[in-house]
């Protein structure tokens, strides 16, 4: 059923299938026809737009050409006046010069103005006459593209009719079609609410049957029988999902009594690495319905956990049909760690259930242990390159300063090295400038100062240079 509101009151009311259906047709198809109205009256909008455009594009044209013909006259009138205004100035000049020459002048001006006038009327009667053929021309061609334009118009509009006319054979033909499918579909739909009905009826029969089978199956079974079927049940059901969804588990009964008790089956899994990924403790536990004494699940939940924490086991649970006007255990998987830590009830068909969702939880938490393995083991990457990065920053800090200290110790050599030198070259300055005083005197050096206050040396001076021809030796 669908419900429809009233965009006016406010009221929903509800309708079927087809009667919803056919409400949805009509306002498809009113919104069909309204679309294709629109579109029909925008393509004769534009069809009008389109010829108006043309006309006006015509008289533009038509206009342009009669304006340019006008001036093209005017342009040869003013010529023709000007060629007579000129012929005037010659006549005009000839009379005040020679007369005779200037009617010989006059003469042939007048001839040559009249060829170059006739010349030019009949340049411009050629030129009129062909801008009035180019002209007709054009219109000729302007009148075919109307005429073409026209028709394709009338063909437009042929095609826009011939497609109002497909369309509501299209809307005929897809209303008939709509009919038939809907009734189709109520033939359809009777058909399997028939067939359904049946199933439905052979089923309750079917389910009729089996509590009767189950009650006269738990009439003929012991207290220990009934408890064994469960076990057998669940056994079953397990074995046939075992190679498809639990390939390397092991379930088992527990037959391992040396803790004083033991419990029903032991379900262990563990991954590619052999690692555990999984281990549950189950017990099942069903009475007869004509039992004396009833028992309730919370009974059985101790020696559940003993046994769960003997066999060293993650999860414990107890599959049970105690209790089965207990809304509380009927509801589905029932969790009771707030009593005993990892342990939920549940009813038989939520034991597969049951084991894929504490294996799903397994395996994500599996997941997030490797994740965190690879994180650790990443961080402890980090750690080392972090501890390496500084043994190289330290080495390198302690080079870095026996360098800086042995750069510091050669520069300081260099310093006194420079010192000595300088010392040394002060040195051998002062000498150069003792060598050069010493030069100095040298060249100051003469016989007359060399005897002075040596009367007898300079005596025997005077004597060689006379004998020699010098006047006197030593003098400057």
């Amino acid at each position: 059923m669908k419900e429809i509101k009233c965009p006016n009151c406010g009221t929903v009311f509800q309708v079927d299938e087809s009667g919803y259906a056919q409400i949805v047709q009509q306002v498809r198809d009113e919104e069909f026809r309204k679309e294709l109205e629109r579109r029909m009256a925008e393509i004769e909008r534009k069809n009008a737009d389109e010829r108006q455009i043309a006309e006006m594009k015509q008289s533009q044209s038509h206009s342009a050409d009669l304006q340019q013909r006008d001036q093209e006259i005017a342009a040869l009138k003013a010529q023709l006046e000007r060629a007579e205004t000129e012929k005037q100035l010659a006549v005009s000049e000839a009379v005040r010069s020679k007369e005779e020459q200037a009617r010989e002048e006059l003469l042939k001006k007048e001839e040559q103005a009249r060829a170059a006038l006739r010349q030019q009327e009949e340049q411009a009667r050629t030129a009129l006459a062909e801008q009035e053929e180019k002209s007709r021309k054009e219109l000729r061609q302007r009148e075919e593209e109307l005429s073409s334009r026209a028709q394709r118009i009338a063909l437009l509009e042929a095609n826009e009719e011939a497609i109002k006319l497909q369309y509501e054979g299209k809307l005929q033909a897809k209303d008939l079609q709509m009919e038939n499918e809907r009734n189709a579909a109520k033939t359809q739909r009777e058909t399997e609410l028939r067939a359904k009905q049946e199933q439905y009826e052979q089923q309750l029969k079917s389910k009729d049957d089996e509590i009767a089978f189950y009650k006269d199956f738990k009439a003929r079974q012991s207290t220990k029988m009934v408890g064994e079927s469960l076990e057998q049940h669940c056994m079953i059901e397990f074995n046939k999902l075992r190679m498809t969804a639990f390939p390397t588990a092991y379930f088992e009964k527990d037959n391992d009594a040396s803790g004083g008790s033991k419990g029903d089956f032991i379900f262990r899994e563990n991954d590619e690495e052999g690692n555990e990924l999984l281990s549950i403790m189950f017990e099942m536990k069903n009475e007869m319905d004509e039992t004396a004494t009833k028992h309730r699940n919370e009974d059985f939940f101790g020696k559940l956990d003993k046994d769960r924490r003997e066999k060293k086991c993650e999860y414990a649970v107890l599959v049970s049909l105690l209790e089965a006007d207990n809304e509380y255990y009927n509801n589905g998987i029932v969790d009771v760690s707030y009593r005993y830590d990892k342990m939920y009830v549940i009813r038989p068909q939520f034991f597969i259930p049951m084991i894929t969702l504490l294996r799903n939880a397994a395996l994500r938490s599996a997941d997030y242990r490797r994740q965190l393995a690879i994180i650790q083991r990443q961080q402890v990457d980090v750690t080392n390159f972090e501890r390496n990065m500084n043994a190289f920053k330290e080495g390198f800090s302690r080079n870095y300063r026996l360098a800086s200290e042995k750069f510091e110790k050669a520069i300081d050599e260099i310093d006194k090295t420079i010192d000595h030198l300088q010392k040394t070259k002060d040195a051998l300055l002062g000498s150069a400038n003792q060598l050069r005083l010493a030069n100095d005197k040298a060249d100051d050096l003469s016989i007359k100062k060399l005897t002075k206050g040596a009367p007898t040396v300079k005596a025997m001076f005077d004597a060689a240079a006379e004998s020699e021809g010098i006047t006197e030796a030593g003098d400057e």
